[in-house]
């Protein structure tokens, strides 16, 4: 049978042996490719060698969209910015010439200049990567710090930044995210791993919850039992009996 390259130009098939024809189409939803003329199957399990269009949510269900990273809300332009890899290689994995390495720090330089050119810019880069680290060193789920960081930038919106130190409503805002996730940090454990004092903190936890109308509700102790529990070493009993405690309580 003669053999053909079909419109792809990248696999062969063969033509038709009912009616002779060489038009194909190929079907990516059931990986076949098949006659234009007579709808026999002339190959299996063929590769779709388009662009990706699928994503998966939380729970694993697939989604109709672009694939990529999603944007969040932890990067100053919400990651939707290209970014130049620093590992000096072709995509061959050779290394660059030291023209080409030259060329590329000039690329890179002026990257970073173009994502960050304004003040705001700036200030957002600042604070959000002051977020990263404190809920880094906290130990902090992603859906804290992204929760902190719209936080944060609905206070930049409001003009609350201004006259206060970065790192204090970073600090707050990291302190109220963990709160409305339920995962409580205590302010002493959050100014632990700030570069500010416990009342700074405080203070701008007060100004982001008065100008921002944010209500939270009291903590559960029984959220603390299992963190400290393991940090003084107590058995698995003793920490039933202080949760059973504080329920009666």
């Amino acid at each position: 049978m003669k053999s053909i390259k079909d419109q792809g130009g990248t696999s062969e098939v063969s033509v038709c042996s009912s009616c002779r024809e060489n038009s194909t189409i190929r079907d990516y939803q059931q990986n076949v490719v098949i006659c234009a003329n007579c709808g026999r199957v002339l190959k299996e399990g063929i590769k779709d060698r388009g662009p990706e269009w699928r994503e998966f949510d939380e729970e694993g269900r697939e989604k109709k969209s672009r694939a990529g990273p999603p944007s969040t809300e932890t990067i100053h332009d919400k990651g939707l910015s290209t970014q130049i890899d620093w590992k000096n290689r072709d995509g061959k994995g050779k290394s660059l010439s030291p023209e080409s390495r030259s060329r590329m720090y000039r690329l890179r330089k002026w990257q970073r200049r173009v994502r960050i050119s304004g003040s705001e810019d700036r200030n957002l880069a600042t604070a959000l990567s002051e977020i990263n680290r404190i809920s880094s060193q906290l130990a902090l789920p992603r859906k804290v710090r992204e929760s902190a960081s719209k936080l944060y930038r609905e206070a930049v919106s409001e003009d609350l930044i201004r006259g206060r130190s970065i790192e204090s409503v970073s600090s707050a805002a990291v302190y109220i995210a963990s709160r409305k996730n339920q995962i409580p940090r205590t302010l002493d454990e959050i100014a632990e791993v700030s570069r500010i004092d416990k009342s700074d903190i405080t203070k701008g936890y007060r100004i982001l919850t008065r100008e921002l109308d944010i209500q939270l509700s009291p903590v559960d102790p029984s959220r603390y039992v299992a963190r400290f529990g393991s940090e003084l070493g107590l058995s698995g009993e003793a920490r039933t009996k202080a949760i059973d405690l504080i329920r009666k309580s």
